[in-house]
């Protein structure tokens, strides 16, 4: 029996994960309150705060939860177009897909718009530079073992390319947008190949 209970805290615990996503994505972190987010997981604000110390809490965890989808999505990208002849593809098509999940609803209004204000920024950035940094470094060092980056160079320009597609990403999800993830593409490339 006990196994049965573990297994239905989970599901509960998904349930309360799953809601929080949605509402947080459709009406906003400040809109969404936790009984809206309890009734819709069907179940009750106490087994919430059961789960979550606060809504802040519960918000958190579906913002990492976001980006480590997006983190795996860009990961899987950038296996896949590993080149022999293009020492540069994996690394742009993990970069790509991030430019592309920042003009999707559900990232825009968790991690980009919401996230920094309740999170706060400071914040936001910290969890955000250790769920991206290493994707950097790790680019960016393997560009250099190719003789397209001087070793010394590694760490800035993880931390420049990284700071490049956070930008953009803002740009993106932006109300006054004008320019698209082709043409933001594009120029990160220009300035990725122009790194040597």
């Amino acid at each position: 029996m006990p196994k049965r209970t573990k297994e239905q805290a989970a599901e509960t615990r998904e349930s309360l994960l799953s809601a929080a996503r949605e509402s947080f994505a459709n009406q906003g972190f400040a809109a969404t309150s936790v009984a809206t987010v309890a009734a819709a997981a069907g179940t009750t604000k106490g087994a919430l705060f059961h789960y979550f110390s606060s809504k802040e809490a519960l918000f958190l965890e579906v913002w990492t939860a976001l980006q480590l989808e997006m983190d795996a999505a860009a990961r899987e990208a950038a296996k896949a177009a590993r080149s022999g002849t293009d020492p540069y593809a994996a690394f742009l098509a993990g970069c790509r897909v991030y430019l592309e999940w920042a003009t999707r609803p559900d990232y825009q209004t968790i991690v980009l718009v919401d996230g920094p204000s309740v999170l706060g920024m400071a914040r936001w950035h910290e969890l955000d530079f250790q769920l991206g940094m290493n994707n950097m470094t790790q680019g960016a060092a393997y560009l250099a073992r190719q003789g397209l980056l001087a070793e010394d160079r590694v760490r800035p320009a993880a931390v420049l390319l990284q700071a490049a597609l956070n930008g953009a990403g803002f740009a993106l999800s932006s109300s006054y947008r004008d320019v698209t993830v082709n043409e933001l593409f594009t120029t990160f490339e220009q300035i990725l190949r122009g790194l040597r």
